[in-house]
């Protein structure tokens, strides 16, 4: 398993990786463009990838400007392989390195992604948007 940086090249698996996940699903895969993708790779953050050979298996994409976890996914093919451990504390190695602001996320309550925050030392601040735990 590697880690680096993602790339504008990454944007079509990162999707597919968004689009393949059990928890946390979209219901309409036109709710986030590539030109989203750009903005929160190139704008608003920076974004990880973790690669097996050629094929991305997980990413995560930090949103500077809202201090906000804008996504950590992991293809479900891939998951208690410490994929998105690994992908978490580069993220956050690299944002408290650069950044003091405490950081947010939201996710639905009651899921392995609020067990993993939970886990990862987050604590929860209430609601956000109507369904999901704001950390």
């Amino acid at each position: 398993m590697d880690f680096r940086e993602a790339r504008r090249k990454d944007i079509d698996q990162m999707h597919e990786v968004r689009m393949s996940v059990r928890e946390n699903t979209l219901s309409d895969p036109s709710l986030i463009s590539r030109e989203d993708y750009i903005e929160f790779l190139e704008e608003r953050g920076k974004g990880w990838v973790g690669m097996l050979a050629d094929r991305v298996v997980g990413f995560t994409i930090i949103d500077v400007i809202d201090k906000n976890i804008w996504a950590l996914f992991v293809d479900p093919q891939f998951e208690r392989m410490g994929i998105g451990r690994g992908l978490h504390e580069r993220m956050l190695a690299w944002y408290f390195s650069h950044h003091q602001a405490p950081l947010w996320l939201g996710t639905e309550p009651n899921s392995r992604a609020a067990d993993f925050y939970r886990k990862a030392g987050w604590v929860e601040r209430g609601k956000h948007g109507k369904s999901e735990v704001r950390f």
